[in-house]
């Protein structure tokens, strides 16, 4: 009998297919968190002592939480973020890890659009102030006279450029760790560049990157000021990205125009940036359709169910983000 652990919040709350996935074998006896809420480290070492398996979510799993996972043996991570699990720990206890890097950037890509078109137009503000009585119509930007900046053009930033498409930018600045602008859409006035000028060019900025040592506060009071006033900068990538405490100085100061922000360092997010009218918050839903978020949970759950059956793992986790992670870390 396996022990399966379902850390990840929500799970199977529309679709009830990975839950009957599991329900429907007969060597899995499955436990979805009992807390109800994204699980702290100390409320997993709590219930991973006699676990075979995590189908995890963006809660710690720490090298203090596996090493209390005593009969550990495969991580499945529901989405594509490594952030979260020590990488170098798993490897060392001989734990395999495996995720679902393709099911969100559907999503995603299309709650960035939403994002940029918002906080171009004010949709965000003239709501809140409208829910409160005032009726102000507000002047705002078209993104056909936009400069976008976009940092990260992986998976998810490519689906953002290939959504611009209908919108014909000005200009879009493109970063990224390695330049590869030969795969990007050749139909758009795309420049790959530094990030210096995306910062100081741009109208919106949007960050789809991993978190590491060296994307952690990546932007700070010194980017945010060397932004136009009239820029927005946008994050459904990981919390700790942007300092928040720097972008809440700088939008309150009016360095920039603001924010729309989807990931927080603590989550369920409960800081300063709530006081800010146009800063724009979404609870972490960049990943949250129907289709997509259902398609995440299943391929996790089916490949936990391949390691139980020592079937051929489809999502297995590439050498190259352990030693991404082992180099920034």
């Amino acid at each position: 009998m396996y022990k399966v652990l379902i850390t990840t919040v929500p799970f199977a709350e529309v679709i009830e297919v990975p839950r009957q996935i599991l329900s429907q074998h007969a060597e899995v006896d499955f436990l979805v968190n009992p807390l109800n809420k994204k699980l702290t480290e100390s409320e997993l070492i709590g219930l991973v002592e006699d676990v075979d398996i995590i189908i995890a979510g963006t809660e710690p799993i720490t090298k203090k939480v596996i090493n209390a996972a005593k009969k550990l043996k495969f991580i499945s991570r529901v989405g594509i973020g490594l952030d979260s699990v020590d990488l170098t720990a798993c490897k060392e206890k001989n734990i395999i890890v495996s995720y679902t890097p393709d099911a969100p950037a559907k999503a995603v890509g299309e709650l960035t659009i939403c994002l940029m078109l918002s906080l171009l137009r004010n949709v965000h503000v003239s709501n809140s102030q409208l829910h409160m009585g005032s009726w102000y119509r507000f002047f705002g930007a078209r993104l056909e006279d936009s400069t976008i900046g976009i940092i990260g053009t992986g998976r998810i930033g490519k689906r953002v450029l290939s959504h611009l498409r209908g919108f014909s930018p000005a200009k879009i600045l493109v970063n990224n760790l390695e330049n590869n602008l030969n795969e990007l859409p050749n139909d758009l006035n795309i420049e790959f560049t530094s990030k210096d000028k995306i910062y100081s060019e741009s109208d919106i900025i949007s960050l789809h990157l991993p978190l590491t040592s060296s994307t952690r506060n990546l932007i700070t009071e010194i980017e945010l000021s060397s932004m136009k006033k009239n820029c927005s900068i946008i994050n459904t990538s990981r919390g700790g990205i942007i300092n928040e405490e720097d972008l809440f100085y700088a939008v309150k100061n009016k360095l920039i125009a603001g924010a729309a922000i989807d990931t927080f360092v603590d989550e369920p997010y409960n800081g300063e940036l709530k006081e800010l009218d146009n800063v724009l918050l979404t609870a972490h839903m960049g990943s949250m359709s129907v289709d997509c978020r259902s398609r995440m949970e299943i391929e996790a759950t089916e490949e936990a169910l391949r390691f139980i059956n020592g079937d051929s793992l489809q999502g297995i986790v590439p050498n190259e983000e352990y030693i991404l992670q082992s180099k920034f870390n």
